[in-house]
């Protein structure tokens, strides 16, 4: 229960591309809000792939999503429109405001460059096809992956280590009505 309490202003805070809060479209459908690492990373980019792939199938079961990233607000659409994620809703947050308020901190050297991190990076940039590319954003900061829906946080995603891959079709399960 604390938590719904907590959060309840900060998504009435944040503002998106088109002018309404996360609070605000909660009670309209259930927002899959997806904290994104910076756009050079490798995992960001690979995070777009898997949700723009399922974007459809979570628009259809109404769940939309809204992202978040550390860029200015004129950068992401060329990641957006790599990636087909077409009209996407977002929030720019290049101080990371919004991230620390969520508990998604900074990473440590192992969460960032451990060796599964050095796995899961190169079968994401070089087998997968994701490259890397500049630090758009802090390079430190962790992703994160949050279920709102009427206002309250239903699930969320916190990664461990940058490589983590969330499992967004458990994540917006909880919201889907049948």
């Amino acid at each position: 229960m604390q938590e719904q309490i907590t959060t309840k202003p900060i998504l009435a805070d944040m503002r998106t591309n088109r002018n309404r809060s996360v609070e605000e479209a909660s009670h309209a459908s259930a927002i899959l809000l997806v904290f994104l690492r910076h756009f050079g990373c490798t995992f960001c980019r690979e995070a777009l792939q898997d949700l723009a792939a399922k974007k459809p199938d979570y628009e259809a079961e109404g769940v939309k999503m809204i992202f978040v990233h550390m860029s200015d607000a004129e950068t992401p659409d060329e990641y957006f429109k790599r990636y087909q994620i077409d009209a996407p809703e977002y929030i720019s947050d290049p101080e990371c405001l919004f991230y620390a308020r969520f508990g998604l901190g900074k990473g440590k050297f192992s969460q960032l460059f451990g060796l599964q991190v050095m796995i899961r990076g190169f079968e994401s940039s070089v087998l997968k096809g994701n490259g890397i590319g500049p630090f758009i954003g802090d390079g430190f900061q962790m992703p994160g992956v949050f279920l709102v829906q009427n206002g309250v946080i239903r699930e969320q995603f916190i990664h461990k280590l940058v490589s983590d891959r969330p499992d967004y079709d458990h994540l917006v399960s909880c919201c889907i009505i049948d």
